[in-house]
């Protein structure tokens, strides 16, 4: 446990409810599209910190950190921002960035300030790392998640400079389950535990049918069979009840659940100019 602490903590002082399916939508579904962008990549000497009962205890873990956008015809989301582009290494730890975020977001035909909207899985340092560009855009924030987040002293992997913009941006504070732009298809739903206000992206794609983007529900193939909770987690009792309520509503809507970490989903997703529709 002692290196699980360090090894995060190194990292970061650089830098339920019944389930309920998705509301029915009215949108052309051919209208919405999913990019995946790299927002960079990390590698544990030690899996330990995906599991509170060691079941990856000495195994090396390796992490993707993508950032995702959503295109809809009523704007533009960006549903996690990645690993801080000047994130140094630690012991036990390697760090490598992303590629070059503006050239990624061109090659799907925006800007950082096209960007209508950004939401969170959650708000440790690895999936807000590239949240300061994105100034002009709405940000939407769990209002429980914010306050432990804001914590003093900050929390395991809490990096409060790292999301300051939203001090100065336009935000949208929400307490629960979220649907973005009205209408049903792209819905923030409530996923506790890992962090009091954690959350997973429901979308409803029309290829390869509705997809539900993980957050740190799961690290790994392996942790979601196996419901492994990790060992930094703000409450062992909610993030099981959030692994029921996801997979029931996986269940329900059909949808295909992409761990974001894992790097064999990451892989089988595709690269701008690409997409999932």
């Amino acid at each position: 446990m002692r290196f699980i602490r360090l090894a995060i903590c190194s990292l970061a002082a650089f830098g339920s409810s019944a389930a309920a399916s998705p509301a029915p939508s009215s949108t052309p579904a051919a209208a919405l599209r999913l990019y995946v962008l790299d927002c960079g990549r990390a590698t544990l000497a030690d899996g330990a910190p995906a599991s509170d009962t060691g079941n990856h205890d000495g195994v090396p873990l390796e992490l993707a950190d993508p950032c995702f956008v959503i295109r809809h015809p009523r704007g533009w989301l960006l549903w996690d921002a990645g690993l801080p582009p000047d994130q140094p290494s630690a012991p036990g730890l390697r760090v490598q960035p992303g590629a070059a975020l503006d050239a990624q977001l061109r090659a799907i035909g925006v800007t950082p300030d096209d960007i209508t909207y950004v939401a969170f899985s959650h708000l440790h340092f690895d999936h807000v790392g590239n949240a300061q560009r994105f100034t002009r855009a709405t940000w939407i924030l769990n209002r429980d998640e914010l306050a432990w987040a804001e914590h003093e002293p900050p929390h395991v992997s809490m990096v409060p400079r790292l999301f300051s913009a939203y001090h100065t941006a336009k935000t949208q504070l929400i307490d629960g389950d979220h649907d973005v732009f009205g209408d049903g298809r792209v819905r923030i739903l409530k996923a506790p535990g890992h962090t009091p206000g954690s959350a997973v992206l429901w979308i409803d794609l029309r290829e390869p049918g509705p997809v539900i983007l993980s957050g740190d529900l799961y690290l790994t193939r392996e942790g979601r069979r196996d419901h492994d909770v990790p060992a930094v987690n703000a409450s062992r009792a909610d993030t099981l009840a959030s692994f029921d309520r996801v997979e029931r509503i996986a269940r329900r809507s059909h949808a295909r659940i992409v761990i974001q970490h894992d790097p064999r989903d990451y892989a089988a997703l595709p690269r701008p100019p690409g997409f999932l529709r």
